[in-house]
């Protein structure tokens, strides 16, 4: 039975290379499997229709279209950009301040809205613009926005994080509180690194020489300010009055997750009707709100079927007895856990150069439980250092889906090798930042533990 799943799952990836969608896969190679273990259709065909009925009818689930929609929202209702405008009145005076504004906005709208490529695509309109026209290098600014977007997957709500909580049968709630302190440690990482560039290469944050042309670098003075951008307190006040339902927002959902007010699946709900209504004052028209309805039901369609197929893809791992033989082979080999977990990260960055977070997630979780288990590893930071480790291959080539999302939105405006050249730094700061999540578990953990 085990030669039998090994085979499936080297059939089940040989698909996914020639381009069959992964949930059709996953559901073919797992109906196959269990066929061929059991001998019978009929069992086959019970597998295939107890979990397309059991798999996502839970109560629980309903938290991931509520959070979609809820995203989709405020992505609508231009909420970024009064983000972006108060971010950029307080750090525009930093080296790089716009860059770091880019950051500080997108980790706020990141816990609005839970996908990466929605960020990219916001921030490709929002921020990328001002930083062009202020004389920031386009790779630099690039780089600002494809890097900041993948906040979007770490601080919650979180699509990766719930996908790895229904898998793993992990609290979501505990998740979402988990990410947050990594996704503001990533944040400064972020900040920084773009200072010390800003620092070190003046040019690429749009400032210039003094006179003379040897004297120290001085800031780049535009004649015109960024988006929203004035010099008396009175127009910051209203700047930060504009961001503010959105920083309500945050904390109703979050803290009301963190203090017990809320199941995340009731949070979800109240962040959805907090969202709409912040829509409705934001002045949405009905094609926006058409959109948001189309946009939530296709993307909370695709996930609830990938999901249904892994529930299959799991079940025919655990009656093929491979997943307890991969715990006793590891356990029974003496690799410490450090190997392991390194090994863990470069197989989900080989995979992550070809496949969608989600899809990553679905095929490594049922496999890597059982050596969690014999490390005793948390769950909540096994679930953060994952997702951290598969959002980088967002970034990388040549899948890369946040580079393509920003391709998109900008077209002709940028090349795609700048998009991913520019990312790079931004990509060796993650590694840092991962390296210090998997180093001190304590940032993982320690929130969740006052909950």
């Amino acid at each position: 039975m085990i030669s039998i799943a090994a085979i499936t799952i080297v059939f089940l990836f040989i698909l996914i290379l020639l381009g069959v969608q992964i949930g059709f896969s996953l559901a073919v190679m797992s109906f196959i499997g269990v066929w061929l273990m059991s001998g019978k259709l009929s069992v086959a065909l019970a597998i295939l229709a107890t979990t397309s009925f059991e798999a996502v009818r839970d109560y629980v689930f309903a938290v991931l279209p509520l959070f979609i929609l809820m995203g989709a929202f405020m992505s609508k209702s231009g909420a970024a950009k009064d983000l972006f405008s108060a971010a950029n009145l307080l750090l525009r005076r930093l080296p790089g301040g716009m860059g770091v504004a880019t950051v500080a906005a997108n980790a706020v709208f990141a816990a609005v809205t839970g996908v990466s490529v929605a960020s990219a695509a916001v921030f490709s309109k929002i921020s990328l613009p001002e930083m062009v026209r202020l004389n920031y290098d386009k790779k630099f600014a690039v780089g600002a926005v494809a890097g900041s977007s993948v906040l979007g997957m770490l601080i919650p709500p979180s699509v990766l994080l719930i996908v790895f909580g229904m898998l793993s049968e992990t609290s979501i709630g505990k998740l979402f509180v988990a990410g947050i302190v990594p996704g503001i440690v990533l944040a400064l990482i972020y900040s920084a690194g773009i200072i010390i560039m800003s620092l070190m290469k003046p040019e690429i944050a749009g400032r210039k020489r003094a006179a003379g042309g040897n004297g120290p670098y001085a800031p780049h003075e535009s004649k015109t300010l960024a988006a929203g951008e004035t010099d008396n307190r009175e127009s910051f006040a209203l700047t930060a009055i504009k961001a503010l339902p959105v920083f309500l927002l945050v904390i109703l959902v979050l803290g009301g997750i963190w203090g017990g007010l809320f199941t995340p699946t009731e949070a979800s709900a109240v962040g959805a009707l907090g969202a709409l209504l912040v829509a409705f004052y934001k002045r949405i028209s009905f094609q926006q709100f058409k959109e948001v309805l189309l946009e939530t039901a296709a993307t909370s369609s695709t996930i609830l079927f990938l999901l249904i197929t892994a529930q299959m893809y799991s079940r025919m791992l655990s009656m093929s007895g491979l997943v307890v033989w991969l715990g006793d082979q590891v356990a029974a080999s003496n690799i410490g856990p450090g190997v392991v977990m390194f090994l863990l990260c470069v197989l989900l960055l080989i995979l992550g150069c070809i496949l969608d977070s989600t899809s990553i997630l679905l095929l490594t979780v049922p496999l890597i439980l059982p050596i969690a288990a014999h490390f005793q590893w948390d769950l909540l930071w096994l679930g953060v250092v994952m997702v951290m480790v598969t959002e980088m291959g967002l970034l990388t080539p040549p899948f890369g889906m946040v580079v393509f999302a920003m391709k998109a939105t900008l077209g002709d405006a940028v090349a795609l090798e700048d998009i991913f050249r520019g990312s790079l730094p931004f990509l060796l700061m993650m590694v840092i930042g991962v390296l210090i999540v998997i180093a001190f578990p304590i940032l993982s953990t320690w929130l969740p533990s006052l909950m």
